[in-house]
């Protein structure tokens, strides 16, 4: 029997057998397709892309488009009509009848009405924005009902100017008109211009001219810089600038001293804090010189 044998080993693969190792190319695209961000694209980026090319090529079509949305339209409508969601009465906490009417007037709705067609916030500006409205409160209650509390201004004085009388809160801030003055006689009253930005020293000087009584006719703003006391019998105190208030107590001291203003006086100057100069009226300067005539005749006889 005769002995096989075997080929020499080489390097070099037989002729005929294929190279089982992949290319280079081949290698890096299986390394390639093995990554993580490769395969998520493939599992969920491509039928992604699929669906919403599917999407913008059925929305592509306008009568398409309009189909879906009449139905959202349609849905949304149907949701905002609901009965549980239509707000049909108003009611108004706070406000006179007049003040409700105002309120009713410039809110001009519609009801009944959605809530979803309803901007709170903005109905409570618009209510704020009256003058006699100092602030407001907007809700739901259940029901259907729109719930609105308000709370007025209160007027505190009079304001004279030029175009009438108006009413003014504590602040300054205008509340109504006031077509006459009996309407409001125990509110104190105040004039000239630039009197409504110094309502709170105005109160101040009417609590401090308390002991006057009803001898207070008012308080006068002069050049939007100071104040006079305005009196009955055409009298007036003239106050400084700076420090109104202990000018006009240093007066009505004076005054509870020596009866200042019971005398035939027509202005005390207060303007300068260290001296007090009064006016005497001209009935009493027609007096005074009468009189310093006569002595004066009596003198040269």
């Amino acid at each position: 029997m005769r002995a096989l044998r075997r080929a020499p080993i080489t390097g070099t693969p037989s002729a005929g057998r294929a190279d089982p190792a992949p290319s280079r190319l081949k290698y890096r695209l299986q390394r390639w397709m093995l990554t993580r961000g490769v395969r998520s694209g493939l599992r969920y980026g491509l039928p992604l892309v699929a669906i919403l090319g599917g999407i913008a090529g059925y929305f592509a079509d306008q009568t398409r488009r309009g189909d879906v949305l009449a139905q959202i339209y349609a849905i949304r409508d149907a949701v905002e009509q609901h009965p549980e969601f239509m707000v049909s009465v108003m009611a108004i906490d706070g406000a006179d009848t007049a003040v409700s009417s105002d309120i009713r007037d410039v809110l001009s709705l519609d009801l009944p009405i959605s809530r979803f067609d309803l901007d709170l916030e903005g109905l409570r500006d618009q209510i704020v924005a009256l003058d006699p409205i100092k602030s407001a409160s907007v809700r739901f209650r259940p029901g259907g009902i729109l719930q609105v509390d308000v709370e007025e201004r209160t007027p505190t004085v009079v304001w004279r100017t030029h175009e009438g009388l108006q009413l003014l809160d504590e602040s300054g801030v205008h509340v109504a008109e006031l077509g006459h003055r009996a309407l409001h006689p125990n509110l104190p009253l105040v004039a000239g211009a630039g009197a409504d930005m110094q309502v709170p020293e105005a109160l101040r000087l009417m609590r401090s001219a308390r002991p006057l009584g009803a001898r207070l006719r008012g308080l006068v703003r002069v050049g939007k810089r100071r104040w006079d006391v305005v009196l009955d019998r055409g009298q007036r105190v003239m106050l400084p600038e700076d420090a109104p208030v202990a000018a006009l107590e240093r007066m009505l001291a004076v005054d509870q001293v020596k009866d200042l203003l019971e005398r035939d006086v027509a202005v005390v100057d207060m303007r300068v804090p260290s001296r007090m100069t009064v006016r005497m009226s001209d009935a009493a300067l027609t007096d005074w010189w009468r009189i310093k005539e006569l002595n004066s005749d009596g003198v040269s006889r």
